[in-house]
Parts: structure tokens; C-alpha cells; sequence
């Protein structure tokens, strides 16, 4: 079972199956991506996707007009070489801006025993050391908390450091279950639903039972 994020490098015939599929105007870039070796990031599954196959992304710097780009694809477990979590705060800090560097570092230092994880921009420039943070672009953060007393303190440190970092991300619950955690401090109200993704879906999901996956981990 894939979670969403993860980082999957192909075998040679998984990057062959996927040149096979791709449209013209994507050889270039899968190829490069082969080249250099650079990890794929598993998304949401497609409809439809068949057992024993894994939906990817090939996330592409911004254009000089900065638009995002993507590749989609997919592979067959078979042709997954290896598999990675996340990249860590630590180690996706080295690509962030100068402006970002003194907050950034400090963060690293005071996660305690909560470690952070990163994906978007800031973690694909540290992999591929291409240009894809601009002015605009957030940190986004992995969180996942084992308990509730993790899922508070971890809460209150993203949202101080938030205040000098433009972060963003999910909280990740031992369900594999994911919810923007801007979103969950917003949801304050008994019975407050949130927006849930897992790794084939996106739903509706209350407050409580989310709650309840940690109490039961």
C-alpha cells in the first residue's frame, strides 16, 4: 500500500512503460527525470486503477510565466525500484530562500519528537535542485501525530511559526487519513466535519472520529 507523498523511483522498464504512455510533449521531462534519477510522488489513485498499480506525478518546475505543471502517470508495483516517506524538514531546508533560512532553521530545531516532513515546491528543489519556490509558494508540512496531546502540541508549533513562515499542510493520522490543519483549527464546533484524503478519495469526515483513530492507535 502507497501513501500519498511518498517518493518512488522506477526500474528501467517502469520508465519505459511510462514513455510508452506519455504523450510526445512529456518525453523530454520523463526522460530527464530517468537521467537523473529523481523520484516520482504517489498521488490519489485514479478511478478505476488496477490492483497492483500505483498512480504517480512528476510535479515540473514553473514555467517563466509561472505556471505549474504535472505529468501524471502510473506503474506497476513490479517496477518500483525503491520507496522513500516524505523528505524530511531537515533535509528539504537546505534548498529553502535565504529569507526563509534564520525561522526555518529554528523550526528544525525545536520539532522535538514530532519530526516534520515536506512536499510541494521546497521538497522538490531540494531533490532536483531545479527552481520551483517563488515569491508565493508556502512550506507544506507533514504532520502526523501518534496522540491527541502530539496532535496539540504540534498544532500550537505550526501555528506560532506560521505567524514568520509561510507554512501549509496536513496532519496525517495513523489512518493514513489527511486534513489541511489550517482547516482542523478552523473547525472548533462540536460535530465540525473536515475535508479527508486518503489515498484513493477525498470525503467528509467529523472532528470526533478522527479523534478517536489516535485515541486508538
Amino acid at each position: 500500500m502507497f501513501s500519498r507523498h511518498e517518493l518512488i523511483w522506477l526500474t528501467g522498464s517502469g520508465w519505459d512503460a511510462a514513455l510508452e504512455r506519455a504523450l510526445p510533449g512529456q518525453h523530454a521531462a520523463i526522460l530527464q527525470w530517468r537521467r537523473e534519477d529523481w523520484p516520482a510522488v504517489v498521488r490519489r489513485a485514479d478511478p478505476g486503477l488496477v490492483p497492483g498499480q500505483v498512480s504517480l506525478g512528476m510535479p515540473l518546475p514553473p514555467s517563466p510565466a509561472g505556471v505549474k505543471g504535472r505529468i501524471a502517470l502510473f506503474a506497476a508495483d513490479c517496477d518500483v525500484a525503491r520507496r522513500s516517506l516524505p523528505l524530511t524538514l531537515a533535509d528539504a531546508a537546505r534548498a529553502a530562500p535565504e529569507r526563509w533560512r534564520a525561522a526555518l532553521d529554528l523550526l528544525v530545531l525545536i520539532q522535538f519528537s514530532m519530526p516534520l516532513r515536506t512536499y510541494g515546491s521546497l521538497a522538490m528543489q531540494a531533490i532536483t535542485g531545479q527552481p520551483y519556490l517563488s515569491a508565493t509558494s508556502d512550506i507544506d508540512l507533514l504532520f502526523f501525530p501518534a496522540n491527541t496531546q502530539a496532535l496539540r502540541i504540534g498544532l500550537s508549533l505550526l501555528e506560532q511559526h506560521a505567524a514568520v513562515l509561510p507554512l501549509d499542510g496536513e496532519i496525517v493520522f495513523p489512518s493514513g487519513d489527511a486534513v489541511a490543519w489550517k482547516e482542523w483549527i478552523s473547525a472548533t464546533s462540536k460535530g465540525a466535519r473536515v475535508l479527508v484524503k486518503d489515498a484513493g478519495a477525498v470525503r467528509l469526515a467529523t472532528v470526533e472520529n478522527l479523534l478517536a483513530t489516535l485515541e486508538a492507535a
